[in-house]
């Protein structure tokens, strides 16, 4: 046999795809993760089927993992796979449009039937072909046939057979990407410890999916990626949504506080809920609530009783929470609202991302209700925006609410474990004086009240949804209304003394400003990045704090010529700017498909608003 060809790339993209039960969505972690230890800065991206119980074989039940990893930094999971690995004529037609030119394809073979064809609404029976797909380098693997061949002698039934042919596919891929299979052998060995015949069968499938690309390369060559040069530390791969749990569970142990989360389970929050309710050993309390309502309403009380106070949803579950945020707004009390948004309105695309709610976090309850509204912008920095929410909320008085998005909360990405000696001091605004205690007095610097805890000997006090006077008594008088109520705007507003400057990606002045917020960061900076290595002048400060903005905003927008808002919503923030940053026109550049940016589009129109 020949030798086979050995070719090093910078950065590779791998999606993994077939039905909802192919274990795709294992795979491709099991993939990242061992990338990961490897060395390779990654960023992923599982894409699940909005529906529950998709007919199997159809393209709307079709689940997908894609990772991108490389040796250099990493911002996004890629815009095209350079390999589509295909358990099914559907997975293949659902991500048709996400391979590179020219890319591989590797499928199952034994899945191409007539009957799948037509599950998949393929009018011919060369779907290649059907597709465009002829200049793509196509793999047939009989991938279960093989699967059933290896596990023969195992006495397994058919069904069960089955279920580990997502593990020949994990067991080619690695050769082909030189990754070992150590990791993914201990993985197996610890999830199905109590059935031993389980984990011999997936390591034997794994092995010989791994043996076989040793056969076939006379069909393709094998890849190297060198790992990232990063900075020295102990990582871990993490997701959005842990690491928003691990952050509050940091500023749980900095403010001396126990953690509370109240929350009703919704799709994409619930593995916040999950993660801190397995966290009974750091003194966490959580419930799982019959309804939003009483999600928000139990963590208002516990922020009443002087506990760290959390509430989880996303954009549909933040509505029915609206009229207890505005409770937490009069009266007064440190509370910390996740919403990990997905595709609107009403029950929309609940698998999918969007950034769909800002305007609901801004604006979305009755009367002049402010709070503090911050976003974080890649999976590990939910950690922070997480703890920084923690910290605004309990040293302010404040409700804030933490927006990331489906993106961020199921993407990983290698996160460098922060030391709690690193993290900043939270100091909860206890009441101390009781002689001069008034449950709306206010300090003159900050307008925050001070927070008297039930059982606190002398601060007996009311508060409530009610307007009441500085004693907490209740008044309606107009003047008193008009008053509190511009009390509690510059309250938000004078929480600018916390937050930083935004903070450039280019030069401080030019041509086209690209603005954004949240979870499009890693796809905006990697745009920018490109286009100022191809000599154009763009630059990109990404916001994290929307209300209230950074200071230097209005400084930032005045020294360029253009500004396009990019954002996957039809305008929200572009519409908040023009309110809060008037005399400044601005561009936009919108999309609302439940998936986030490519870098290729917003270059096209980032270069589009250049050549104007």
């Amino acid at each position: 046999m020949k030798d086979a060809k050995v070719i090093e790339m910078e950065e590779v993209t791998i999606r993994f795809s077939g039905d909802s039960g192919d274990g795709m969505q294992l795979t491709g972690t099991l993939f990242s993760d061992t990338s990961a230890l490897l060395g390779n800065d990654i960023s992923t991206f599982p894409d699940y089927p909005s529906e529950i119980r998709a007919p199997q074989g159809t393209v709307g039940g079709v689940s997908g993992f894609q990772v991108q990893f490389g040796q250099k930094q990493v911002n996004t999971p890629g815009d095209f796979a350079h390999v589509l690995i295909a358990m099914n004529p559907a997975a293949v037609k659902a991500n048709a449009k996400f391979i590179n030119p020219g890319g591989t394809i590797i499928y199952d073979s034994d899945s191409f039937t007539e009957k799948n064809l037509k599950k998949a609404n393929f009018a011919t029976d060369d779907p290649f072909v059907e597709l465009n797909l002829e200049d793509y380098f196509k793999i047939p693997v009989p991938v279960s046939s093989l699967t059933k061949e290896s596990l023969k002698d195992f006495g397994l039934d058919n069904k069960s057979v089955l279920r580990s042919k997502n593990m020949f596919a994990l067991g080619l891929v690695c050769w082909m990407f030189n990754r070992p299979l150590n990791y993914i052998e201990e993985f197996i060995s610890n999830k199905f410890a109590k059935k031993p015949v389980v984990v011999d069968a997936n390591i034997k499938v794994l092995h010989d999916g791994f043996n076989y690309g040793m056969t076939m390369q006379h069909m393709t060559p094998s890849y190297i990626v060198h790992p990232a040069n990063i900075e020295n530390g102990t990582y871990r791969n993490v997701n959005g949504n842990h690491a928003t749990a691990w952050g509050l569970l940091a500023a749980a142990e900095k403010s001396g506080l126990e953690l509370f989360i109240g929350s009703y389970p919704i799709t994409p929050a619930t593995d916040i809920l999950s993660a801190l309710s397995e966290r009974k050993d750091l003194g966490v309390k959580s419930f799982q609530a019959e309804d939003e309502i009483a999600g928000i309403t139990s963590a208002i009380g516990a922020a009443f009783a002087g506990d760290l106070a959390v509430t989880t949803t996303s954009g549909p579950g933040l509505a029915l929470k609206s009229e207890a945020i505005g409770l937490a707004v009069m009266a007064e009390l440190p509370l910390v609202i996740v919403n990990v948004q997905r595709g609107g309105p009403s029950t929309g695309l609940p698998t999918k991302t969007e950034q769909s709610d800002l305007l609901q976090a801004l604006y979305g309850r009755n009367g002049e209700s402010p709070v503090v509204v911050l976003a974080a912008s890649t999976p590990s920095d939910c950690f922070w925006y997480a703890f920084k929410a923690a910290k605004i909320a309990l040293e302010r008085m404040v409700p804030v609410i933490l927006l990331t998005d489906g993106f961020l909360g199921n993407g990983t990405e290698p996160w460098k474990i922060t030391k709690m000696s690193e993290l900043p001091s939270i100091t909860p605004r206890i009441a101390k004086d009781a002689a001069s205690f008034k449950a709306y007095k206010r300090d003159s610097e900050t307008l925050a009240r001070d927070w008297a805890i039930p059982g606190m000997p002398g601060f007996e006090h009311r508060i409530g949804g009610l307007e009441k006077n500085e004693t907490g008594t209740v008044n309606h008088d107009p003047d008193n209304h008009q008053a509190n109520t511009e009390i509690r705007e510059n309250k938000v507003q004078r929480v600018v003394d916390m937050i930083p400057d935004l903070e450039m990606c280019g030069d401080g002045d030019g041509n086209v400003l690209v603005v954004g917020w949240g979870g499009t960061y890693g796809h905006l900076i990697s745009a920018v990045k490109e286009l100022r290595q191809e000599g154009k002048n763009v630059s990109l400060p990404h916001f994290n704090y929307i209300k209230p903005l950074p200071k230097n905003t209005e400084e930032v927008f005045a020294k360029f010529k253009k500004i396009i808002v990019c954002e996957l919503n039809m305008g929200q923030f572009a519409g908040y700017l023009r309110d809060k940053m008037p005399g400044f026109e601005y561009h936009q550049y919108n999309k609302v498909k439940g998936l986030p940016f490519t870098v290729k589009e917003l270059k096209q129109s980032i270069s589009n608003l250049l050549e104007d």
